[in-house]
């Protein structure tokens, strides 16, 4: 049985769907016009550069090294976190979860305060690693919490050894959560800047940020950011892949034997509290250390409050409306994605990813084109920042949604309207009240990362408007550590409220779980 319907989807839905993605897809209408004005002999010779399949190279390995490491690092904590009664299990998932808080620019620049000489591209994996794999993290979470132990112990009195039946079931069940995570952990990595440019690493993003504002080089930065869009749909399809045509949700759910945590012996204990302790320190411990140093070590002048409580009011409120844009625009694409089977579907969903795969500078360029050529009343608006935030974060509000929405049999809606409820008000009533959590989360994703976006607001801010982002990037440019310090450990500060939420939604949700188990 599956989830998905073969059957045609709503005109109305479809083609809102299809607006939705193609309000995402503007950057590539940018990058289009670039590309074709390049002409086909200077597109030949970028393509055949050395350089330009160095940097292919590069990226791609990096991504890969980062996505394997956070799987290594996200399925034992996972598994930990939801199947032993580890002591402090509360603290350690939060402590998990909260690397999401830390920008990679700031994460990169505090490793290389306490190790001067830190750079390259294994420091780049590091550091990458250590603020990513919560990406892998929080959906496995939710995969192995919600997995019914029941198919495992089927397997058992198969013959089937514990771990043997835990790898022919739960395993296969979390796979595709884990490859959803690995997606947004990948397009993650394509599409960082502040780490790979602080730790000299030359890949995709450093290089197209190099033509633009060294060179002024805008055919080569356009061609490369179209081969990253290129990885990126590669990327999305291996993900569709894996996720496969797995069953999603089961009719007996209500009577699901939930995994109750099971007690681990002192040995056991304590090498998982070294395990936990030893994520916190390189993914937590080691940032904040080194910000508080720089901090203690003060600032040629003293620091501006009230300039400080602005940039976080700035950056509180544009990211939440960016946020609420993103769940705006991905609730029809997920609807009919988690519904609706068919190559338009899976084309429109593709496109909808598009945003992720292009550096921010990409983004605010294509933004600042388009608006100047067309609505030139949006140019330096906040609609048209917080626009910018929605189309490059709408992936992880569309991934939340659409797995979310997944987990919910097409039957109740059918249901409904057989009660005679509009289409709309039985989507509302069933697979939205369902769903929400799921919904509310992505665009908890979508606030958390466009408080640390740099490279698009430094380009399509309006005027005299900083946020901690563009604040802490004007005192480092300046070498004014000391300066750059209050704002760090305040972004840290003011991100880590929506990663709280979200790891505080997930204990809710398990408790509420084992209490109705």
């Amino acid at each position: 049985m599956q989830n998905k319907s073969n059957a045609k989807a709503p005109l109305l839905l479809f083609w809102g769907a299809a607006l939705c993605a193609c309000i995402a897809a503007i950057p590539l209408v940018y990058l289009a016009i670039r590309i074709g004005g390049a002409g086909v002999s200077e597109i030949v010779s970028i393509l055949t550069r050395l350089r330009t399949w160095e940097t292919v190279g590069i990226s791609v390995g990096l991504a890969v090294v980062v996505v394997t490491a956070s799987l290594l690092i996200s399925y034992p904590t996972a598994l930990l976190l939801t199947r032993t009664q580890l002591p402090l299990r509360r603290f350690w998932f939060t402590t998990a979860a909260l690397p999401l808080a830390i920008p990679s620019y700031v994460a990169a620049y505090a490793w290389v305060a306490l190790i001067p000489g830190m750079n390259g591209f294994w420091a780049a994996a590091l550091v990458l690693t250590a603020v990513s794999y919560p990406y892998v993290l929080l959906p496995l979470l939710v995969s192995l919490r919600s997995a019914d132990i029941g198919l495992e112990q089927v397997a058992r009195s198969l013959g089937e050894k514990s771990t043997a039946a835990f790898f022919a079931t739960t395993f296969r069940q979390s796979i595709p959560a884990a490859a959803a995570g690995s997606l947004l952990v990948a397009l993650y990595v394509l599409s960082d800047f502040g780490a790979v440019a602080l730790l000299r690493v030359d890949a995709f993003t450093r290089v197209i940020y190099t033509s633009y504002r060294a060179s002024f080089d805008r055919s080569n930065a356009a061609v490369l950011a179209g081969m990253l869009v290129i990885l990126a749909v590669l990327l999305i399809l291996l993900e569709r892949k894996a996720r496969g045509r797995s069953l999603r949700f089961r009719a007996d759910k209500g009577v699901a034997l939930i995994t109750v945590p099971k007690p681990l012996t002192p040995t056991y204990s304590a090498l998982s509290s070294l395990w936990f302790i030893a994520i916190a320190v390189i993914s937590l411990g080691i940032p904040i250390i080194s910000l508080l140093i720089r901090l203690s070590q003060g600032a040629r002048r003293p620091l501006d409050w009230a300039e400080l409580m602005n940039a976080v009011v700035n950056t509180a409120w544009i990211s939440a409306l960016g946020a609420v844009i993103a769940v705006l625009l991905a609730l029809p694409i997920a609807t009919l994605a988690a519904n609706f089977r068919s190559k338009s579907t899976s084309t429109i969903e593709s496109i909808s990813y598009s945003g992720l795969a292009l550096p921010g500078i990409v983004i605010g360029l294509s933004l600042v084109y388009l608006s100047l050529n067309t609505v030139s009343f949006l140019y330096q608006s906040f609609v048209l920042l917080a626009f910018a935030y929605a189309v490059l974060f709408l992936p992880k509000s569309l991934g939340a949604s659409r797995s979310s929405l997944e987990s919910v049999a097409p039957a109740l809606g059918q249901v409904a309207q057989t009660l005679g409820y509009s289409p709309l008000r039985a989507w509302l009533s069933t697979s939205g009240r369902i769903s929400l959590p799921g919904i509310a989360a992505g665009g908890l994703l979508v606030m958390l990362t466009a408080m640390k976006e740099l490279p698009a607001t430094l380009m399509l801010r309006p005027t005299g408007f900083d946020t901690l982002a563009t604040e802490l990037w004007s005192r480092t440019e300046l070498a004014a550590f000391g300066a750059a310090a209050p704002y760090a450990l305040a972004l840290i500060v003011l991100a880590a409220i929506p990663s709280f939420a979200l790891s505080r939604g997930f204990l809710t949700s398990e408790k509420e779980t084992m209490v109705s188990a």
